[in-house]
This record gives C-alpha cells, sequence and structure tokens, in this order.
C-alpha cells in the first residue's frame, strides 16, 4: 500500500491566525490554488481512493488534488482536526492574542502537556481515535496494493505519523505541517515506513500562515 498523506489547503482562517479545530472553514482563493497546483504535480499518481476528514477544507483538498479522476472520495470523522472548544475562532497570535490562557503555547511546545478548553481534545484522545483509523486502514485486506489519498489537517496528520514511530518527544517533527504538504508513506506486511515528509510542490512564500 501507498499513502499519500496531505494536509489541507489554506483558509482565511489559517492567515488570520484563527484556531478552526471542528469549525468547517472552506479553503479561500490561494488553497484552492494551492491544491491545483499539488494535484498538477501528482497528476501521474494512479490513485485507486481516497479517505477525507468530512470537514469542508479537507475534503475540497481531495477533490482538487484528484481533478478529474473519477474515484471515490471515502469520510473519516476520525481524522478530523483536533477540537479546540470554546476557543474555536480566537486568534493565536502574539500580535493578536485572545485565548484566555497563558499556556495554550504548550500545544505546540509540550504538547502531550497541553490542556484542552471546555469541550476541547487533548492531544492523547487526537492521537487514539487516529490510531484507531491507522490500523483499520493499514490492516484492510481490500486496501492491499493500493495506492490511497489522505486529506486530513495539521494535528490529525501528525498523529497519524505518531502510530508510524512514536516519536512523544517531537510529536509536530519540528513543526506544523505547511498547507498542501505532502507525506509519502509505504505499508508492507502491516509495517509503515515515511519515504518522503511535508514535500510542498509550490513557493512556500506563497501560504501566509501554517497555524499561528
Amino acid at each position: 500500500m501507498k499513502i499519500y498523506l496531505i494536509r489541507h489547503g489554506e483558509t482565511s482562517w489559517n492567515t488570520l491566525g484563527r484556531l478552526q479545530g471542528r469549525t468547517d472553514i472552506e479553503l479561500n482563493e490561494n488553497g484552492i490554488r494551492l491544491a491545483k497546483i499539488t494535484g498538477e504535480k501528482l497528476k501521474d499518481v494512479h490513485f485507486d481512493l481516497a479517505i477525507a476528514s468530512p470537514l469542508k477544507r479537507a475534503y475540497e483538498t481531495a477533490g482538487l488534488v484528484l481533478g478529474d479522476r473519477n474515484i471515490p472520495i471515502l469520510t473519516d470523522e476520525r481524522i478530523e482536526e483536533i477540537s479546540f472548544g470554546e476557543w474555536e475562532g480566537l486568534c493565536c497570535r502574539r500580535e493578536n492574542y485572545q485565548i484566555p490562557s497563558k499556556d495554550f503555547e504548550q500545544f505546540f511546545t509540550d504538547p502531550f502537556g497541553y490542556k484542552p478548553p471546555k469541550d476541547g481534545e487533548s492531544i492523547q484522545q487526537m492521537i487514539d481515535r487516529c490510531g484507531a483509523f491507522y490500523e483499520d486502514l493499514i490492516h484492510n485486506p481490500d486496501y492491499r496494493n493500493k495506492t490511497i489519498l489522505i486529506a486530513a489537517h495539521g494535528c490529525s496528520t501528525r498523529a497519524f505519523l505518531y502510530h508510524i514511530d512514536g516519536r512523544k518527544d517531537d510529536f509536530w517533527r519540528g513543526h506544523v505541517p505547511p498547507n498542501c504538504a505532502v507525506t509519502i508513506i509505504d505499508v508492507k506486511d502491516g509495517k509503515a515506513t515515511i519515504e518522503e515528509q511535508d514535500k510542498v510542490y509550490y513557493n512556500p512564500e506563497d501560504v501566509v500562515d501554517f497555524y499561528k
């Protein structure tokens, strides 16, 4: 099995530094453009199917990357973005910080020590639900020898990769993945290997913001 794991394209909330979480924000004009560029660069990849988070920004990204390919896009709630609960929509940039907690920075610097707000999720909860998806995916006999596009989010893509090599001391792998960053994963006999991480097919300066 070959997996192309992609973070969604840019949204208006990305550019404003607002926490999106489960809030269903669609791609902005630049996000659509970046997804189309990525799809053009992957035009020779024979995808058998795609699985996307049901949130618009991920589902739209999958469709734009696939282009004219007539293949199904399945959805799975287990790869939706981490919930920020009552903090969703608030700005997390230093110049316009709106989150009512001085410790939010732990989400990036000490993710396993991060304390979510009311109705929000912890990193471990994110890892657990994404892990259930990961196990079902790689052990599904119907997906054997298939090439699969998975469109998800910044935190959920990192939670997916966590189940490959368990990097508890470096959950973010140095940074939040850029919009439309693609990680290529090879799976053989139920064991996954990361072949390439966070590849972007556009000029990185075209993205205003990754997460904050």
